[in-house]
């Protein structure tokens, strides 16, 4: 292994950026994505002649948030718009043919959904609805017949980045809009959000997607919006970091739309005043200590289903909560190194997540398999699926035989670890070096070290469920606290080897070099 001094991790990490870094003043244009103008044309007119618009958005964090920016463009114009948040266990994913029948509109505009909704946009041709559809994910080969679909992935679109999330192109929409109506708007007040959905939706932090986040998280530090004011207060930061937003915020934000309503998050990022925000803030943290409840409980019934002899694991429940199934996949992945997928029964039929390990293509494991299910759909990393309860034994069994041709390489977990890292030259000279590569996330991952034998000092569990581990290292003269989240194994050994990355750890006004254990070997 590579041994590491803090000008050769500045050399690895400044390799990633070959061609530079973006800056905000060069990003493309929004007249580059196709059908943008059109689009925005029509919702000029719309207001112009006082027509009925409304927005429909998702219920994870990229939607909740391009339904924020949505609403709070309106809210510029003064224009009454509806916002309309679908319910995950009462009205399933996105616009629906039976969402749009209880809708009273002239336009209708999604914000991350609508891509494959081709039975929803036939009846809103029907009904002499004008259907805008603004995404990101892949396009089906059939696409819906709607007025207008801006979509950086489909077909001759000539937007140059392709992979950005459904918030980013929902901000470009009212660029437009704005270009079109010739506003004075600032376009920045909205990148603390944009940053939010970047992150949670796990873009990859290069070229825009980075210049965004960067310019966010430094807007995050100024910004007037309540929401973000709060989040200042009361997580008591000055500034954050991507970690701050994957690993606190969003999760918090996620969980109105895992286990009840998105709108909660919504009312909670659009909140007009400080009291405004706790209130909802506190319904979010609410719902985030029931979502770990939960997933810790299903997470302790789905592993002691784990079979050897099966290469992918699936489980199932009667009473699961299908807020929490994929959460559960993750870690049950981290816990057995192989593919899962997490089920629930609701009526006949089993629905659920599944998430991949390593290089393996879980979406293929699942289209080899076709026949068993309802329906899926999904990517190489993650997939959703119903299947009827009579076929859940066939699938097991085809998953199992199927895994069989992956190669053996795709089963080698990357760690991404940079090299051999001693404690002598950890300090806050190479912190610095870290945060000129900041934001870090997908595509850019935050840079990971190996020390070995490392002095344990001392060690105690400590969390909500003292299920984190909390340590004091050393390595000749030098000494760090380290952290190791969802401890699994017991320290028996005055010495180890850890994998890890340090951070700037900020408590009551003091800051101090901390260790983020992603291993103990």
């Amino acid at each position: 292994m590579k041994k590491l001094t803090k000008k050769i991790v500045y050399d690895i990490l400044k390799s990633r950026f070959q061609d530079g870094f973006l800056k905000l003043s060069s990003l493309p244009l929004p007249s580059s994505l196709k059908d943008i103008q059109k689009a925005a044309k029509r919702v000029v007119r719309a207001i112009e002649s006082k027509e009925k618009i409304v927005v429909i958005g998702d219920y994870d964090v990229d939607g909740v948030v391009s339904s924020a920016i949505m609403k709070e463009f309106f809210e510029f114009l003064d224009y009454p718009a509806k916002i309309i948040i679908p319910n995950r266990f009462k009205d399933g994913y996105g616009i629906t043919k039976k969402l749009v029948e209880n809708i009273k509109a002239d336009v209708i505009i999604t914000v991350d959904n609508g891509i494959s909704a081709v039975d929803a946009a036939e009846y809103c041709k029907e009904r002499g609805i004008d259907l805008i559809i603004t995404d990101h994910h892949t396009p089906p080969k059939e696409l819906p017949k709607a007025y207008a679909i801006i979509n950086p992935k489909q077909n001759s679109c000539n937007f140059e980045y392709k992979d950005i999330c459904g918030a980013q192109v929902a901000w470009f929409f009212i660029a437009q809009i704005k270009k079109e109506l010739n506003l004075n708007l600032d376009m920045k007040i909205f990148l603390d959000l944009l940053s939010i959905a970047i992150i949670a939706d796990v873009m990859p932090l290069t070229n825009i997607n980075r210049t965004l986040v960067q310019a966010g998280l430094k807007y995050f530090e100024k910004s007037k919006r309540e929401s973000i004011k709060f989040l200042r207060k009361s997580l008591k930061k000055d500034s954050f970091s991507s970690e701050d937003i994957g690993f606190t915020i969003a999760p918090v934000l996620n969980s109105a739309g895992r286990m009840d309503s998105a709108t909660i998050a919504l009312d909670f990022l659009t909140s007009k005043d400080f009291f405004e925000s706790s209130i909802y803030y506190s319904k979010l943290l609410a719902l985030n200590s029931q979502r770990k409840l939960e997933e810790r409980r299903v997470f302790e019934e789905a592993i002691l289903q784990n079979s050897k002899d099966n290469k992918v694991f699936v489980a199932k429940g009667a009473d699961w909560h299908e807020g929490v199934v994929g959460i559960v996949a993750s870690r049950v992945v981290d816990r057995f190194k192989k593919p899962a997928i997490i089920l629930t029964k609701k009526d006949n039929f089993y629905k659920g997540s599944g998430r991949s390990f390593a290089n393996i293509d879980l979406f293929e494991l699942l289209n080899s398999n076709k026949k068993f299910l309802y329906k899926f759909g999904g990517h190489k990393k993650a997939a959703g699926l119903t299947i009827k309860e009579e076929n859940l034994d066939n699938l097991i069994v085809g998953l199992n035989e199927a895994i069989k041709s992956v190669p053996k390489e795709d089963w080698i977990e990357d760690r991404g670890v940079l090299g051999e890292l001693p404690f002598s030259e950890i300090d806050w000279e190479l912190l610095e070096i870290i945060e000129i590569f900041a934001p870090y996330g997908e595509s850019n991952p935050m840079p990971k070290f190996v020390t070995l034998n490392v002095e344990v000092l001392n060690f105690r569990e400590v969390g909500e469920n003292q299920d984190h581990l909390l340590l004091t290292l050393k390595q000749n003269s030098k000494v760090f606290r380290a952290i190791k989240f969802r401890n699994s194994k017991k320290i028996e050994k005055d010495f180890i080897d850890i994998v890890y990355y340090p951070m700037k750890n900020s408590f009551n006004n003091s800051n101090n070099i901390q260790l983020n254990l992603l291993d103990i070997i």
